[in-house]
């Protein structure tokens, strides 16, 4: 058997503004969507030109709370060609929220808090 990785879901609170920072920071855009027929969820699928890996994003209306992460112990990782520019775009962006220099690597927060990681081509 060979298993294939191919998305990972996150919810988000704010669907357009989760769009928007994935768009700008990583340079995902829409490939895809659902809409349920009812109006409770929107799931929208981002990728980029990289890889066929997706990130899905689900937007839930009745949710009222922000969603509870825990310790955030758990992040979803990408390479970079330019290490140098990605750190000064998300510098400007105000999203680091760790850096590990003797390791070469950053996270990034996303605006529900997800934490994804930053690392060069080596």
């Amino acid at each position: 058997m060979k298993f294939q990785m191919i998305h990972e879901n996150y919810n988000v609170a704010d669907l357009d503004r989760s769009m928007q920072f994935y768009e700008k920071a990583l340079g995902l855009k829409e490939c895809r969507r659902k809409n349920a027929q009812d109006g409770s969820f929107i799931i929208v699928y981002l990728k980029n030109e990289e890889s066929d890996f997706e990130l899905e994003l689900t937007w839930l209306r009745d949710m009222d709370r922000p969603y509870n992460l825990g310790d955030c112990e758990f992040h979803l990782a990408f390479r970079v060609d330019d290490y140098d520019a990605a750190y000064a775009l998300h510098k400007e962006m105000g999203c680091i929220c760790f850096e590990n220099p003797s390791m070469g690597i950053y996270f990034i927060q996303d605006p529900d808090g997800y934490w994804l990681e930053i690392i060069p081509i080596r």
